[in-house]
């Protein structure tokens, strides 16, 4: 249709930008769908958790931690298997063995947190999954005790930026009405992987070599490692994306310009001058020692804010006593209930039990919540109640003098407890802005493990060497589980805000969730939406 007389033909700087249209709330053209929809990000991140946690049960399996080589009084000898018998590990190297990982991951992953903010976060867990892979291969590649250690060590560096950041992720792309479930499943895959570890180890060390086990679990690895460089950049809700870093940077380049112009061209040549001359004198070192300075403050000030958040510590402390009893009845559960009950087969009992209430107590758990209406009151709530009551079932397990009455009692008081996995981390998430997410789950990792299950299963033993009895000693530490429900129970009176939608210190636009740009971006895409421009 022809202008009408005096109608001037719009130009392309009238047109507003993509970015004012969503600015100001004009509806944009609906993204092309991507086949890599959150559910499927869902799936991925389940999948890398399930890896991970079968590496924990395969270095623990008989088939590849194996066993020391023994002498009879007569002088025959046999040899040892797996790497305690190759590496004629002593019991407690073995000790250090198990858990050396943990090392790498308390150390990695306030850092891993605190780079989030300057660093695209899915990349981090790029370069975390890539240390994971490297590690594990050099796990399978070991020479000695201390090879295997340090390597053990970088798989838990490697581990620490996908567990800080993950669970953030999820939170993000999860349903409003269903974040606890996706939580819940995400966090499923850890009794999961744990149990088919068990599994794996055993056949891949019965029938080949225990090196075998690593190498093939460094493959399954390899692809998520490569998705996290090659995918387009996924943003964490409260953190500005890196075009948004680079825009900031022009304006302020061009703020510079017109100062220097209203000044003078002399004045403003002198003082561009003298700032390339400092600049160009100040030494590399001193620049790198600066940024990592300013690193530490910025870590120190997002850690002081979150010890602050009253909910949140008060989440953390609950969670450190119950991870307290969930460590030592992992180490030590089996071996109690041989010593109680004269179990033959503890180790496959406990497994299995273990699987099938972390399994469906911690999908319970999740889908409960959401039902109720994820609140950060009724994670409290329900915190509390299941604690409570799965205390008093495993207390009571312990009392009967009949196997078959112990197991039943024990595996209702494992499915309650197992219900927290979600709650939990709910809390977690939803009681800090969205840009401390990471920084939360992190040092909520590196606390439970500390003060948790990190001390608990020796404490436990120096408690069995005194007092010589399984069955008092497995009460003793279930009545901690009391505590914990009762640390949760104060946070159902405390004052909670749900900080999930708080304004964060970079502003993000809002875009509408049911209408994401894609993942993964091709050059395809971006052809056709620069023709329909035109």
């Amino acid at each position: 249709m022809a202008l009408e007389k005096g109608q001037a033909k719009p130009s392309e700087e009238s047109k507003p930008s993509a970015e004012t249209e969503m600015a100001q709330g004009t509806p944009t053209t609906a993204p092309t769908p991507s086949w890599f929809t959150p559910k499927r990000l869902l799936v991925i991140f389940c999948v890398i958790n399930l890896i991970n946690y079968v590496d924990r049960g395969a270095i623990a399996s008989n088939g590849v931690n194996g066993s020391q080589g023994t002498c009879t009084k007569s002088g025959t000898c046999t040899s040892g298997s797996g790497i305690q018998g190759e590496f004629n590990l002593s019991n407690f190297e073995d000790g250090v063995l198990s858990s050396a990982f943990m090392v790498g991951l308390l150390v990695a992953s306030p850092i891993f947190a605190s780079l989030a903010k300057s660093v695209n976060p899915f990349r981090l867990i790029g370069v975390g999954l890539s240390v994971w892979t490297l590690a594990v291969v050099g796990c399978g590649l070991s020479f000695d005790f201390w090879s295997i250690t340090i390597c053990r060590m970088l798989v838990g560096v490697g581990e620490a930026s996908f567990i800080s950041l993950a669970a953030p992720f999820i939170d993000d792309n999860a349903p409003a009405a269903q974040k606890t479930a996706w939580l819940a499943i995400f966090y499923m895959c850890i009794p999961t992987g744990y149990a088919l570890g068990y599994v794996y180890g055993g056949l891949v060390g019965s029938h080949f070599i225990w090196r075998l086990a690593f190498w093939i679990e460094a493959a399954l690895m390899l692809p998520f490692a490569i998705l996290g460089f090659v995918m387009k950049p996924l943003q964490l809700k409260g953190f500005a994306p890196t075009e948004s870093s680079k825009a900031l940077a022009e304006v302020e380049t061009a703020a510079l310009e017109v100062q220097e112009a209203a000044v003078g061209n002399d004045g403003a040549a002198s003082t561009k001058e003298k700032f390339w001359d400092k600049s160009s004198c100040e030494p590399a070192t001193v620049k790198v020692a600066t940024k990592i300075s300013n690193q530490v403050a910025r870590f120190m000030k997002d850690l002081k804010v979150l010890l602050l958040e009253k909910v949140y510590v008060i989440n953390v402390l609950g969670y450190i006593a119950y991870n307290f009893v969930i460590g030592a009845y992992s180490y030590w559960g089996p071996k109690a209930g041989k010593n109680i009950y004269n179990m033959s087969d503890a180790d496959l009992i406990f497994g299995g039990i273990t699987v099938v209430c972390g399994i469906f107590g911690t999908l319970g758990g999740g889908f409960v919540l959401d039902f109720m209406t994820n609140t950060i009151t009724n994670a409290f709530k329900l915190l509390s109640v299941t604690t409570f009551f799965g205390a008093i079932f495993c207390f009571s397990a312990f009392c009967f003098k009949s196997m078959y009455a112990f197991l039943a009692f024990f595996a209702v008081g494992e499915l309650l407890v197992f219900a927290t996995q979600g709650p939990v981390n709910y809390i977690c998430l939803h009681s800090v802005k969205p840009s401390m997410r990471p920084l939360s789950m992190a040092i909520s990792t590196v606390a439970i493990h500390i003060f948790g299950d990190v001390p608990s299963s020796p404490l436990v033993g120096v408690l069995q060497d005194h007092i010589n009895n399984w069955r008092e000693t497995a009460l003793i530490l279930t009545v901690i589980l009391f505590p914990a429900a009762g640390i949760w129970f104060i946070g159902v009176f405390m004052r909670s805000v749900d900080r999930f939608d708080e304004e964060s210190e970079h502003r993000v636009i809002a875009t509408d969730r049911t209408n994401r740009t894609p993942l993964l971006e091709g050059k395809m895409a971006q052809t056709t939406r620069s023709t329909a421009e035109v």
